[in-house]
């Protein structure tokens, strides 16, 4: 068997709560978080050309480490 690596403050324990959660959602339910994830003011959604995405998750990474304190 694999063995998985999870990110930071992650193990499989909470991985399952969050499967768990969203594996009981009805699909109104999953349509209004999805919604909702889309109206943050601090936030947008773009396509992205695939070759790009490294340099896209990079500079993202490095904007959140400026603002951090």
């Amino acid at each position: 068997m694999k063995q998985h690596q999870f990110p930071a403050g992650w193990d499989d324990q909470r991985v399952r709560r969050v499967l768990t959660h969203y594996e009981k959602l009805t699909d109104e339910e999953v349509v209004a978080e999805n919604e909702a994830a889309f109206e943050t003011s601090s936030a947008t959604a773009m396509a992205v050309p695939r070759d790009l995405v490294p340099t896209v998750r990079g500079l993202i990474a490095k904007h959140k480490r400026s603002r951090r304190p």
